[in-house]
């Protein structure tokens, strides 16, 4: 019991963790490094998707127009390991849309256009859309569910602190899909192994930035250490609501959330949910203390009725 009260006072199976390299047996290692994306900069030209298949040499994934938006890809997968959303959300009335914030897109359909160009007719918001880009990515968590479950050790801690999936020991068993709380990994049809971001792990050990970073022209993908990443996402926050923009929030920076925060994190202007993100994360080994302890409970009621079960027979 001791060992198990270890692992859960030290955050070791989740909660804050200070040094998950160390963690992981790297006794010296470099800082920790990861992403800060900054939505607010982002204009969906999709260059880092295309920088990141380039460089990886990740296959097709079709590219097929989805039909419900003017993005592509749809979401990540084995095949994707960066990409952009495009959330068309729009504006139900004139009222509701805010006076500083998001830009408003005129997709040409009937109703009230960018500011300058109402329809002042109109009593729906139709035409006006607040389009919302995000370049999504794995968040490489401080907990990483994937890297938890894995039974044959295809995904390991790096020394910079991210999680790789080795291909050539991964046996497709899947589980580490339904164990991200992100649903980020997947398996690539038709090879039948999962695959994911890496974060370039290959360009890291070189000293050179990952690829999706190096290509982004508005710098809305930011590399760096992170904790000086997170610094620097705190004064951006800041600035944009000394702006006025209130919707703005960051997500995945705190180290205490339920995956111990991310290596990859966001500055959203509006709710998780419109990015299709998780409002609250959680490793699935968050559980384990209460699934053993009812686990111990069941042992220790089946022994119990054993015993007195035994006893019985004897005094018959």
């Amino acid at each position: 019991m001791s060992i198990l009260s270890d692992l859960f006072s030290e955050g070791r199976l989740w909660g804050r963790l200070e040094d998950v390299q160390g963690d992981a047996g790297y006794d010296e290692h470099p800082p920790r490094v990861g992403f800060f994306t900054d939505t607010s900069v982002c204009i969906g030209c999709k260059a880092c998707e295309v920088a990141c298949k380039e460089w990886n040499e990740v296959p097709d994934d079709g590219y097929l127009l989805t039909g419900m938006s003017y993005d592509n890809t749809g979401s990540l997968g084995a095949s994707t390991w960066r990409h952009v959303a495009f959330v068309e959300k729009p504006f139900e009335t004139v009222a509701e849309r805010p006076p500083q914030g998001p830009p408003v897109a005129d997709l040409g359909m009937p109703g009230i256009g960018p500011p300058g160009h109402e329809d002042t007719g109109a009593e729906s918001g139709d035409g006006a859309m607040r389009w919302l880009m995000s370049s999504d990515v794995c968040k490489h968590c401080t907990h990483a569910g994937c890297l938890d479950v894995c039974p044959t050790g295809a995904l390991f801690r790096t020394e910079f602190g991210t999680v790789v999936v080795q291909p050539d020991v991964c046996n497709g068993c899947g589980y580490c899909v339904s164990a991200c709380p992100y649903g980020v990994i997947d398996i690539r049809k038709g090879d039948g192994r999962a695959f994911k971001c890496t974060l370039c792990y290959d360009r890291l050990k070189e000293g050179q930035t990952p690829a999706c970073a190096q290509a982004c022209p508005t710098e809305s993908i930011q590399f760096g250490e992170l904790s000086e990443l997170r610094q620097r996402a705190a004064n951006r926050l800041q600035q944009l609501k000394d702006q006025g923009v209130d919707v703005a929030r960051l997500y995945g920076a705190d180290p205490d959330d339920g995956v111990g925060g991310d290596g990859a994190f966001f500055l959203l202007l509006d709710e998780p949910e419109v990015y299709g993100l998780p409002p609250d994360p959680v490793v699935p080994t968050r559980s384990l203390g209460s699934i053993w302890k009812h686990v111990g409970y069941a042992a220790a009621t089946m022994a119990g009725l054993g015993v007195a079960s035994f006893l019985g027979r004897r005094r018959a």
